[in-house]
């Protein structure tokens, strides 16, 4: 294998790579050696075909599957000689002259490639000791506790019946009722002992407005109609009367907080919810403080480091990210011009949010490359049960999308590589944890709004292993 640089510009790289006709005709020879023990040609014993019978059977084929085999093994071998990383899957160009690649299978020609690339530049990555990172800590005051019970209360309210109360918005009913199209019952429309609380749209639009000003006893006929999503194909659209019967009116209380209120939810007394809020909330402050400690060092990652990016890499990032932009404004039925911005200056703003990801991506790879940052098999079987139970009742086709998506586990892999890299980083810099309160804890970072900070790192840049 001959290597020649025939551009070099930048980033940006040109190679050529020729494979002598005598290397490609004994790895030919070699492939026929072992097939021969394997084919039966008709006048021929197995293992007994003569060479050059089977070259003329099964050369051409042979050859082909050899070159292509030749191409795949050298190209990388070429990058791994030049200690080169590229940015992007190399193009390989083949001749495009017809006559030349029938000679080279024919074995009576060298193989001529040539490889267009862009490369991973020398990345100089900064002395973490002399970093100084501040740490924010909120500690979990009573008056946070009281807010979250109360707000507990507030979603866990207690009812009263009351014998003579008009139903109302918020007023819990228990009623019977039956349900019938055109004269007719049907299935699914008649139940006993429902609840159901007048403002929850638990039930088909018109239904419990028809139950507002009802009292206990009394018996109503409701008209209302399945909307055209509803699921059940036969109900679709129609209009069904409701023969119902309204056993109960009872009508919302704040309930008592208290060892029994700490009981109906799964606490042993009240002292008890206190102490399982306050270890809830403690977690929640310990996850905003790593969001923003992760948000300095990157901040800092991205200031110390300054290389040339490779093009293909910063505008593929800012295709995704413009994407996104684009297709949210979309949704929401916004302009630039309704956000004070124009396109162009949208553009230039989300290229560089694009560069400093890939800037990042590319620091983050290199440290965990490294500091040999692995990532095991159970810490993705981890992330993959964690990603399934977000989906209840769907778990199977989630496992399932993981194992038959190419490149799916990467994005299971990335955010843990990530992470593993920036506690790498902590644990060499000066750390200083400082006292905040709640408010300044939980206020939100400048760039915010631009996911600024939202990095998807690399193990390791493409094709470089």
């Amino acid at each position: 294998m001959q290597v020649t640089e025939t551009n070099s510009d930048g980033l940006k790289r040109e190679i050529k790579v020729v494979l002598g006709a005598s290397d490609l005709n004994a790895r030919c020879d070699k492939r026929l050696d072992d097939l021969k023990d394997q084919v039966e040609i008709k006048g021929f014993r197995k293992g007994k075909v003569p060479k050059v019978h089977l070259k003329k059977v099964y050369g051409r084929s042979v050859m082909a599957e050899v070159v292509q085999e030749a191409v795949e093994e050298t190209s990388r071998q070429a990058l791994s000689d030049r200690k080169e990383r590229p940015a992007a899957q190399p193009s390989i160009n083949l001749p495009e002259d017809q006559d030349e690649i029938e000679s080279v299978i024919a074995g009576k020609e060298d193989l001529t490639y040539s490889m267009t690339y862009e490369v991973i530049p020398a990345i100089e990555l900064v002395d973490f000791s002399t970093l100084s990172l501040e740490k924010l800590i909120a500690d979990v005051d009573d008056a946070s506790v009281d807010e979250a019970i109360a707000d507990l209360a507030k979603r866990n309210l207690a009812y009263e019946p009351k014998a003579d109360k008009q139903a109302d918005e918020g007023d819990k009913l228990k009623i019977d009722f039956v349900g019938t199209l055109e004269g007719e019952a049907f299935e699914g429309g008649t139940a006993e002992g429902v609840d159901l609380i007048i403002g929850q749209g638990g039930f088909i639009p018109g239904f419990e407005d028809g139950l507002k000003g009802a009292k206990a006893g009394e018996n109503r006929t409701i008209t209302a109609a399945f909307p055209e999503e509803y699921p059940v194909d036969t109900l679709k659209g129609k209009e069904a009367i409701f023969e119902t019967v309204v056993q109960e009116v009872s009508v919302p209380t704040d309930p008592t907080i208290n060892d029994e209120f700490a009981k109906s939810l799964g606490a042993e007394s009240l002292d008890n919810m206190k102490e399982l809020i306050s270890s809830q909330i403690g977690g929640e402050y310990k996850q905003v403080s790593r969001m923003k400690l992760k948000r300095q060092l990157l901040d800092l990652l991205d200031e110390k480091h300054n290389f040339e990016l490779p093009p293909s890499l910063v505008d593929s990032e800012f295709e995704t990210v413009w994407e996104q932009v684009t297709d949210g404004m979309k949704q929401s039925e916004k302009t630039f011009e309704d956000e004070g911005k124009t396109e162009a200056g949208a553009r230039e703003e989300y290229r560089k949010i694009a560069e400093r990801r890939v800037r990042l991506g590319l620091v983050i790879g290199e440290i965990g490359e490294g500091g040999k940052i692995e990532i095991s098999q159970e810490e993705l079987r981890e992330a993959l049960v964690a990603q399934a139970r977000q989906y209840p009742g769907q778990e199977k086709a989630i496992y399932e999308y993981y194992e038959k998506t190419p490149g799916a586990i990467s994005q299971l892999r990335a955010p843990i590589f990530e992470d593993k890299v920036v506690d790498h980083i902590l644990e060499k810099v000066t750390l200083t944890d400082r006292k905040v309160t709640r408010d300044e804890l939980v206020a939100p970072l400048e760039g915010d709004e631009d996911d600024a900070d939202d990095v998807t790192a690399t193990e390791k840049p493409a094709d470089s292993e």
